[in-house]
């Protein structure tokens, strides 16, 4: 374990098309270290990893662990030829944190699809992917904001096939993005490094390929439509297929935390574009429109034209059969009700960010196949200072799902505004990473058992009919 005076380091992992950042991440340090600094300890040291803005979660996962410990990245033999790129990718001569080790473990931050990177990048380590000198238990906590953890419906709206994923709609938005992916990865010698797609194992740049091979992809990419680029990944199918192979699954040694942002909530009579969250910045005025109406798009998408059926569409239909013959339903949001479950989980279907709908972002699996804490949404994290929050050491192995109410799918962040909101997350988790860092590695067995549910701070109880849906609707703005 670290000195007290030296904290775990916190790696962050951005989403799909962010590679920015510091540049656009901002002064949140001022706030996420305050928990050290009143303690009279050293700062917590911040690592960007740089992986591939557009590239699959396994390609993603290993550019992040080779960033960290340095060398060559090496995606896997089996793997590159299944997916008709090279095996080896580019050089790190200095890793960003070549000690990493379950002796020197991590903490990770991931955005969007950062989160699902992260939680790929422990299942290789759990599998030996990398070798056997590494770790599951070198990722001491996992913090997703805004995670499509089991996909989302926004990418089937933006052009993939709803029926023959990974295939791509001609002329639709995924398709335009596909081609401007292309030309910058054609042009990726002379582009800056904001800009920096990590192909370099797959030889698009115009010093590598021709001009007839970049014209030929724009007219079908053969990286678009596969299965080894972010849009598939992102699909409910790709979800289920990690799923099966238990991908998501948590390990007694490691701390998980999920912050689940909605914008919109069909089970509340309140309007977005009404909240007093959209008077806090020019930036909420400015993204309030575009995300609006994608938050719209997401709740009014026809889950029943899918092929092949998401799994979790069993999991609704079984919830609403139980409350039609007034038995028990187990709820998605760890509520246990009666009367209203089914209704309640098919909303989670529906509430979201703009970007990824409030079931996706609480944690990989179903609430039944993991261990999961759900808090109530009235206990909202960016309510006080979070000083008398972490009395108790956390509880390793389990996911903390923490909600976000009247928030869009870039509140938190990446983009630094210094808005209050932003100022309360990261002291927050400042203080949820030191509290972990107290605990390790004497870590406690938890007590909420596979397929058991927790709400915490919170009046919802067995048999209450409305608990469900009052859950929903009750959540108060950050």
């Amino acid at each position: 374990m670290s000195s007290q005076l030296e904290p775990t380091p916190l790696v962050i992992v951005e989403g799909f098309l962010s590679s920015a950042g510091a540049i656009v991440w901002g002064n949140f340090e001022e706030h996420s270290n305050y928990a050290c600094q009143s303690n009279g300890e050293q700062n917590r040291r911040t690592i960007f990893a740089s992986v591939g803005p557009v590239s699959s979660l396994h390609d993603r996962a290993c550019e992040l662990f080779y960033s960290l410990v340095g060398g060559t990245v090496d995606y896997g033999l089996e793997h590159a030829q299944a997916n008709s790129h090279g095996r080896y990718g580019r050089t790190y001569e200095d890793g960003l944190y070549p000690q990493w080790s379950t002796d020197h473990p991590l903490h990770f931050l991931g955005h969007s699809m950062g989160g699902p990177t992260i939680v790929k990048l422990q299942w290789l380590l759990s599998t030996g992917f990398f070798g056997e000198k590494y770790s599951a238990d070198m990722v001491l906590s996992v913090n997703a904001v805004s995670a499509p953890f089991r996909g989302t419906q926004l990418v089937y709206r933006l052009g993939e096939d709803i029926h023959n994923a990974p295939a791509v709609r001609p002329f639709s938005l995924g398709d335009i993005l596909a081609k401007g992916v292309h030309v910058a990865a054609y042009l990726s010698p002379i582009l800056p490094r904001f800009l920096d797609l990590h192909a370099d194992a797959r030889d698009l740049s115009f010093r590598r390929t021709s001009l007839w091979s970049l014209l030929c992809q724009l007219r079908k990419s053969d990286w678009a439509e596969s299965r080894d680029a972010t849009p598939y990944d992102a699909t409910f199918e790709a979800a289920d297929e990690r799923e099966a192979l238990n991908e998501g699954a948590v390990h007694p040694k490691t701390f998980y935390r999920s912050y689940c942002a909605t914008l919109n909530d069909p089970s509340s009579s309140s309007s977005p574009s009404t909240s007093s969250a959209y008077r806090k910045s020019w930036f909420s005025w400015l993204t309030q429109g575009p995300f609006h109406a994608s938050a719209t798009a997401i709740s009014n998408f026809d889950f029943s034209i899918l092929r092949p059926i998401p799994a979790f569409m069993k999991t609704v239909a079984a919830a609403k059969h139980a409350s039609k013959l007034g038995n028990t339903a187990a709820v998605e949001d760890g509520v246990i009700d009666v009367a209203t479950g089914g209704d309640y989980l098919s909303a989670s279907l529906r509430a979201n960010d703009g970007v990824v709908p409030l079931f996706s972002q609480w944690h990989p699996c179903e609430c039944s196949a993991t261990r999961c804490k759900h808090f109530s949404h009235g206990d909202n994290i960016l309510d006080d200072d979070g000083k008398t929050r972490y009395i108790c050491p956390p509880e390793a192995g389990v996911w903390n799902v923490h909600h976000l109410a009247q928030a869009h799918h870039f509140s938190i962040v990446p983009f630094w505004l210094g808005t209050p909101s932003q100022k309360a997350f990261w002291l927050d988790l400042g203080h949820w990473l030191r509290a972990i860092d107290k605990a390790h590695p004497d870590v406690a067995g938890g007590v909420v058992g596979v397929g058991q549910h927790s709400v915490l701070n919170g009046e919802q109880a067995e048999g209450s009919a409305d608990s469900a849906s009052a859950a929903v609707a009750t959540q108060s703005p950050t």
